[in-house]
Order: C-alpha cells, then sequence, then structure tokens
C-alpha cells in the first residue's frame, strides 16, 4: 500500500499524510482519520524511505570496549533503555580494546547510519580524537572526562582518594595497590592519582614498587598481588581498581595461608555483583552506571535536537563497606 492510497481512504492529501508519518502539524480532525484508516490496514511507513527523505535515521551507534563486564553491561542497560524511551534504537560495536577497531566504528557509523556516537573509550588518543573532531554525527564520550568535547563522567580520582583514606583509618600504612595502565584516564591514571594523593596526605611517600599496573581482571589481580607480597611481605591492605582484580588478590592472598580481612584488608571499585556476593564480601566504590548511560543518551539527544547539551556532566559515587575491611 502506498501513502497515496492511504490518503484517498482518508480523504486528505499525499502531503497530509506524509506530516502524519512524519509528526508534522495537522489538525485533530485530521489525525484522526488517518489513524483510523492506519490502524484498519496494519499500513506500515518504510524506514529507509524516512530515511532518505529526513535523514534522520532514530539509531544512536554505541561503542564498547568489551562486553564481559558488568560495569559495562548496566551502562549499555540505560543507554538502551533510555533511547527506546525516547523512540531510538542503538547499533552496538565491541572493539574488544583495540584502537584501531574503535576508529573504525567512529568511520563506519559517521556514513549516514546513526545521528549520535556514544563512545565507551578507554584511551583516547591523539588518532581517535582527530575522528572525534571530525565525525559529522555529535559524539558523547561516556565514562571518562573529555575535555575537547561532550561527555559524561564518574569522578574517579576523589572516588579512590576517599577509598585510600578509608584504608589508612581502617589502621592500616603498608597499602599496595593494583591498577591499569595510565594511559586509561578513568580507570588508570585518575584511580591512581587519587591513591598516590591519599597517601600523601596522610605523610606516606606511594613507593613505586607498591604499585603494580596490571590487566583489570581477577587473572591480574592474582598476579598483582603475588608482586606486591614477593616484594613486600610486610603489606597489610591492597587498595585494587576494579572489583575483578580485588576477587584475583584475594584468591592469592589465601593462597598463602593469610586471611581478608585480619592479615590483609582489601578493596575493590565498582560494586559489582561478585563484589557483594564473594566470601568476604568486598568493600566498593558504587558508581551510578545505568544513570551515566542514561546521562549520554539525554545530552546527546539535546546536542541532536540543537539545545543547549551542557559540556559534560560529572556523576557521584558512594563508599560501601563490606566484610573486606572490617577488622
Amino acid at each position: 500500500m502506498k501513502i497515496s492510497e492511504i490518503a484517498k481512504m482518508a480523504g486528505v492529501s499525499a502531503a497530509t499524510v506524509s506530516r502524519y508519518f512524519n509528526n508534522g502539524y495537522l489538525s485533530e480532525e485530521k489525525r484522526e482519520a488517518i489513524r483510523r484508516v492506519v490502524e484498519a490496514t496494519g499500513y506500515e511507513p518504510s524506514l529507509q524511505a524516512q530515511m532518505l527523505r529526513t535523514k534522520v535515521t532514530h539509531t544512536l551507534g554505541v561503542i564498547v570496549p568489551k562486553i564481559d563486564s558488568d560495569s559495562i553491561g548496566r551502562v549499555v542497560t540505560g543507554i538502551s533503555e533510555t533511547a527506546e524511551k525516547l523512540g531510538y534504537r542503538i547499533i552496538l560495536g565491541v572493539s574488544q580494546m583495540d584502537e584501531s577497531r574503535e576508529g573504525d566504528f567512529l568511520v563506519s557509523f559517521n556514513k549516514g547510519m546513526v545521528d549520535g556516537i556514544i563512545f565507551l573509550a578507554t584511551v583516547i588518543t591523539d588518532d581517535l580524537s582527530k575522528k572525534i573532531s571530525e565525525s559529522e554525527a555529535p559524539v558523547v564520550i561516556c565514562g571518562q572526562y573529555y575535555e575537547q568535547g561532550h561527555c559524561v563522567y564518574h569522578d574517579e580520582y576523589h572516588a579512590m582518594y576517599d577509598m585510600a583514606r578509608h584504608v589508612l583509618r581502617c589502621g592500616r600504612n603498608k597499602v599496595g595497590y593494583i591498577g591499569g595502565k595510565i594511559e586509561d584516564k578513568a580507570y588508570g591514571g585518575d584511580r591512581q592519582r587519587g591513591f598516590e594523593d591519599a597517601m600523601v596526605s596522610a605523610g606516606i611517600i606511594p613507593e613505586a614498587d607498591r604499585m603494580v599496573v596490571e590487566q583489570l581482571s581477577v587473572e591480574g589481580g592474582y598476579a598483582g598481588a603475588e608482586m606486591l607480597l614477593r616484594a613486600h611481605g610486610d603489606t597489610n591492605a591492597i587498595v585494587c581498581a576494579t572489583d575483578r582484580t580485588a576477587v584475583g588478590a584475594i584468591k592469592y592472598i589465601r593462597n598463602l595461608g593469610l586471611r581478608v580481612p585480619t592479615d590483609i584488608i582489601v578493596t575493590g571499585q565498582g560494586d559489582s555483583i561478585l563484589a557483594r556476593n564473594i566470601t568476604p564480601s568486598i568493600t566498593s566504590l558504587q558508581y551510578y552506571y545505568e544513570e551515566c548511560g542514561r546521562e549520554s543518551v539525554e545530552m546527546m539527544m539535546r546536542i541532536i535536537n540543537g539545545e543547549e547539551a551542557g559540556k559534560n556532566v560529572k556523576l557521584s559515587y558512594s563508599l560501601i563497606e563490606r566484610e573486606s575491611t572490617r577488622v
């Protein structure tokens, strides 16, 4: 069925039917007449035809580094639920932590596929920054601060600062740290700076070999704890950049016959299901991941609609104390 046939059945012009499907202004009488015909016939307009005509896809591209992550899953949930409520769908691009693939997604999404791009970036290289600035589709960076563009991010620095101070208040002063690579601004750079500054504020000079860079995984936490405790057998606390890292650290500590928290206290970040359900449960930092996804979509909608979007949104956090620090 064609628009002209819908128009004839409703007693209106084809242009009026077109306005109806594009949410243009119509009198209630004409809108109701067209609605009745559409409902009776089951007519659905061609999405491809609408896209060619309006250049609007009602689709957002979402680039993520991986999908086997509790935090990323929660962010994507916030994005998809909010987008759906606003009449948008998402296309997910998974880079598998490969910066070149992130660049490829930025380029391919700019070929008329999407109205905007939400980018959960890890390391924003000069090349990626150039592609972001050249993107015809607006880009919102989700999950870290990005000075050159729009972003929604967590206060990673102060969160880790508060966590490290919490560990010191527990009476532990031989503190090790397991984090990610510094180039990863949020998970690496900001969290490590927060840890270091908290130590300095307590009069403790952070020793380089008490701060280990590892994969932010259970395996990385295990390896990191092994490096720390071999170099510093007096370590009585380990602060980890993620909950998974903390789980790995606890596993290694147990293999030595030591106890958490009696001998060594351990903390994580992310307030994951894993942190809440392991024994001992892990003291962690709660970030509002679903809210990060929602805020990113809402910022994108303001940009798309030509409204004042704001440059960045910083989200809060909460420190959740559990068994791993209750001595």
